[in-house]
C-alpha cells in the first residue's frame, strides 16, 4: 500500500500540480540513468585496458570491450575452433553491441537506486523494511545464475555442439555473433530466470497467490520448467536442460519453504483477529466470557 492511498480528496488544482512535480521528479531521475548509461558505455568502449598504449598508441592501445570479449572467448570457446567474421560489419556489429550491453550492466544498480529514491516517499516503513531483503534476494540470485550460466551453462552447450561439426564433416568454425550472442543470451535469461523464487515469495507474501499453486500442480509446474529450460538452451540437448531444470527446481522448492512462513505468519494473525480476548469497548479491560458490565468502568457492554 502506498501512504496516499485512502485520504481525503484534493484540490483539483493541488493534484495537477503535484503530477506534475512528480512527472519532473522522474525525468530528472532518468536523465541520470541516462547519462550514466551513455557515459559508461563510451568509456567501456573506448577505454583502453591498459597504459603500455601510451608509449606506442597504434601498437599497444587496446579497448576494455576488446579485453573483456577476449576473456570471453578464452573461457568459453572450446579448443580447436576457430570464430570467423563472416560479414564485413559483424566485428563492428558485436563492438557496439558488446559495448551497450555491459555499460548497460554498469548502470543497472544506478537505475535500481533512482527507482527506489523515486517511490520511497510514497512507502510506508514496513514497506520500505520489506523491499531491503528482497533487493538483496534478488541481486544475490540474479548475480548466482548470471556466474552458472557463464562458468557451467555456456561452456556445456559450446562443447555439446562440437560432436555434430565431425558427424558432418563440418570444419569447427563458429560466427563471431553466434558464438556471443548465445553466450550473453543464455547468461542473461539465466541470471533472470534464478530470480523467479524471489517474486513467487513477494506475491504469496501479499496474498496474490499461494503455496497451493506450486504444491498441488508440481508435475505441471516441473513441465513448464522443462519447456522454459528447452527455450533457453535450445542447442544443449537433454543434458543441457536438465543441467539447468535442476537448480531451478531446487531454488522454486526453496521459494515455496519461504513462502509458507509468510503463509503461516498470515493465518495466525488472522486467528489471534478473531479469537483476540474480549476487552470493555470503553476502557479496555479484558473481560470474562458472558460478562455484560465492566467490571472496572462499570459500563454496559451492549
Amino acid at each position: 500500500m502506498l501512504k496516499d492511498a485512502g485520504k481525503t480528496k484534493e484540490n483539483p488544482e493541488t493534484k495537477i500540480t503535484k503530477f506534475w512535480d512528480y512527472t519532473e521528479e522522474l525525468a530528472q531521475r532518468l536523465k541520470v540513468a541516462m547519462y550514466t548509461f551513455i557515459a559508461s558505455t563510451i568509456i567501456i568502449m573506448i577505454l583502453p585496458a591498459d597504459l603500455s598504449f601510451l608509449k606506442d598508441p597504434l601498437k599497444y592501445y587496446q579497448p576494455l570491450v576488446a579485453v573483456i570479449l577476449r576473456k570471453i572467448r578464452e573461457d568459453s570457446l572450446p579448443p580447436h575452433v576457430k570464430l570467423i567474421g563472416l560479414e564485413l560489419v559483424a566485428p563492428i556489429q558485436l563492438y557496439i553491441i558488446a559495448s551497450i550491453i555491459f555499460g548497460a550492466a554498469i548502470t543497472f544498480p544506478i537505475i535500481l537506486y533512482e527507482i527506489y529514491k523515486f517511490i520511497e516517499p510514497a512507502l510506508y516503513p514496513h514497506e520500505k523494511k520489506d523491499l531491503y531483503p528482497f533487493l538483496f534476494s534478488f541481486l544475490a540470485l540474479f548475480i548466482s545464475g548470471l556466474i552458472f550460466g557463464y562458468k557451467i551453462l555456456t561452456p556445456y552447450l559450446m562443447w555439446a555442439m562440437m560432436p555434430f561439426f565431425s558427424a558432418v564433416g563440418a570444419e569447427m568454425t563458429i560466427s563471431i555473433m553466434d558464438f556471443y550472442s548465445l553466450l550473453l543470451l543464455t547468461t542473461l535469461a539465466t541470471g533472470l530466470f534464478f530470480t523467479f523464487p524471489v517474486f513467487f515469495v513477494l506475491l504469496v507474501k501479499y496474498e496474490i497467490v499461494s503455496t497451493e499453486v506450486i504444491t498441488k500442480n508440481r508435475r505441471y509446474v516441473y513441465a513448464a520448467l522443462f519447456i522454459l529450460t528447452a527455450i533457453i538452451t535450445p542447442d544443449g540437448g537433454q543434458i543441457g536442460n536438465i543441467i539447468l531444470l535442476v537448480p531451478m527446481i531446487l531454488l522454486l522448492e526453496i521459494g515455496v519453504l519461504f513462502a509458507k512462513r509468510y503463509e503461516k505468519k498470515e493465518v495466525k494473525r488472522r486467528i489471534q483477529f478473531f479469537h483476540k480476548e474480549p476487552r470493555c469497548k470503553f476502557c479496555g479491560e479484558i473481560l470474562q466470557d458472558g460478562m455484560i458490565f465492566c467490571p472496572k468502568c462499570g459500563r454496559s457492554q451492549k
